[in-house]
């Protein structure tokens, strides 16, 4: 006899729709997401030690870096130190954004939680035995 999906007695087709609806409202629900970023070159990227350090504090190091990398590109001091700067100042852009949802329908919303939880569902049910 052949086994389907997570070894147990049939399910592949189940497993197929569940899979299938999980992603379909998962893309649904991310796409309903609208992200604001909230920094320019004056806002707080993040406090260290209760200093505010802005997105434009960041710049300065970042520039010396570079510089000390186009001088001498062995320099391991300019590679820390504008790789140091970069992830400063994405940790600053991601600490700083704003998620909120699109202007959705209730029925917009039950759908993409009917898709994501209901194939969430059909998916776990296809890999249970018996």
């Amino acid at each position: 006899m052949a086994r389907g999906a997570g070894g147990s007695d049939g399910g592949t087709a189940t497993f197929v729709v569940g899979l299938i609806m999980m992603i379909g409202g998962a893309y649904l629900l991310l796409n309903s997401i609208i992200v604001r970023p909230n920094m320019g070159l004056g806002a707080v990227a993040f406090s260290a030690g209760g200093f505010p350090v802005t997105s434009g504090f960041i710049m300065i190091p970042l520039a010396f870096g570079i510089g000390f990398i186009f001088y001498n590109s062995n320099s391991w001091l300019g590679w820390i130190v504008a790789g140091m700067s970069i992830i400063a100042l994405v940790f600053g852009v991601i600490a700083n954004m704003q998620l909120q949802f699109a202007r959705l329908s209730v029925l917009d919303l039950i759908i993409i939680l009917t898709l994501l939880v209901g194939g969430l569902g059909l998916f776990l049910r296809s890999l249970r035995a018996g």
